[in-house]
């Protein structure tokens, strides 16, 4: 994990990208320029993100951000980028809450202009915790926070999430449940079925993820609770933070109509999965940050709603991130930059974990 290269996301050129917004954008604001277009220096490994400015004496915003669907040639995460889904959700999401979303502006759903759909939002300045090195390795700014500054960031992280699930109209998020029959949870889990077999078509199957699927059905909640709209990447590196206070929560490609428990088992596990890669390697990581026990506790205090079947939620998280994991190990070998193994849960860096988890011994 040290050492193995970043692998690739994308296969455009920033300055081609730049030309071609700024040509899109002089039908909006003639005589506009976009200047200083570049990529993010951590996180993402989905639809891109490039920042960019805007010198126009008469623009609403100068500095911006552009989400584009993902590029075709670059061995894409996911089947479908739905840009118009996510601006909306961004949108509703700043009209009935008051969590931070950066203001989305335009909306371009023709390929034409970049080669893909796209929009363009605020940009929101602050810093992030990096996934590459994870920011429980030694060496950036979280790590180096004292105990009350992460304790901070932790309760802040959570009350956003709060806000977002006790805030929003769930009747607005209709729209965002797959096509089927069930209940939301239902739905949810038969499309990661389907995004699977998609992952896996014509390429060697995972038989530890085909055994978490079997463990899902047989520990299926008795009480799903009620649904609500879940942000679905619900993670502290999707997070822009002023100092230690969330300034911006990003990438809403994920958000989907479900039980609360879907955001709460996908921010566990998604700290343990760096936490455990880290003590792997030998550093201690940290500990005492995100558990599992304080963030119950903490959704509990804030919106009275004690988390409920949360093994299943979050091996249901760590299973959702060995599909994708298994996604973007399969286009490092598409791209020659690891070689095939043998067996293919051997592409899950979490399988350690995962297996533990269908074991029944993960938590113990």
């Amino acid at each position: 994990m040290a050492t193995a290269p970043r692998p690739r996301t994308s296969t455009r050129d920033p300055e081609d990208v730049g030309r071609r917004l700024s040509a899109w954008l002089d039908a909006r604001l003639p005589g506009a320029r976009v200047t200083g277009i570049r990529a993010p220096s951590s996180n993402g490994m989905s639809s891109e993100t490039l920042l960019f400015d805007i010198e126009h004496p008469d623009t609403p915003v100068r500095a911006c951000a552009l989400r584009l669907a993902a590029d075709p040639a670059a061995y894409t995460v996911f089947p479908v980028y739905d840009m118009a889904r996510q601006h909306r959700v961004m949108r509703l999401v700043a009209e009935h809450t008051d969590v931070p979303v950066p203001r989305v502006r335009w909306l371009e759903e023709d390929p034409g202009p970049l080669g893909a759909p796209f929009f363009v939002m605020d940009r929101a300045e602050g810093r992030v915790p990096p996934d590459v090195m994870p920011y429980t390795y030694e060496g950036n700014w979280l790590h180096a926070a004292d105990d009350a500054e992460r304790a901070r960031l932790q309760d802040a992280t959570i009350g956003v999430i709060a806000r977002l699930h006790g805030q929003f109209p769930v009747q607005e998020a209709e729209f965002l449940l797959p096509d089927g029959k069930g209940s939301p949870l239902r739905r949810h889990v038969a499309a990661q079925r389907e995004y699977y077999a998609w992952v896996v078509d014509g390429l060697p199957r995972s038989p530890l993820i085909e055994a978490a699927f079997g463990w899902l059905d047989a520990h299926w909640p008795d009480d799903e609770g009620p649904s609500v709209l879940t942000w679905g990447d619900a993670r502290i590196g999707n997070i822009i933070y002023d100092g230690f206070e969330p300034a911006a929560v990003l990438d809403w490609e994920m958000a989907a109509c479900g039980p609360r428990e879907l955001d709460l088992g996908w921010t566990v596990y998604l700290h343990r999965f760096f936490q455990d890669l880290t003590v792997s390697f030998g550093q201690p990581g940290l500990p005492g940050f995100l558990r599992r026990d304080d963030i119950e506790r903490r959704y509990a205090e804030l919106t009275g709603h004690t988390p409920r079947s949360m093994e299943f939620h979050t091996l249901y998280a760590a299973l959702r991130h060995a599909v994708v994991m298994l996604r973007i190990a399969y286009r490092q070998v598409h791209f020659g930059e690891v070689e095939p193994p043998a067996d293919p849960d051997a592409l899950i860096l979490h399988r350690a974990s995962l297996d533990a988890m269908v074991r029944g011994t993960y938590w113990s």
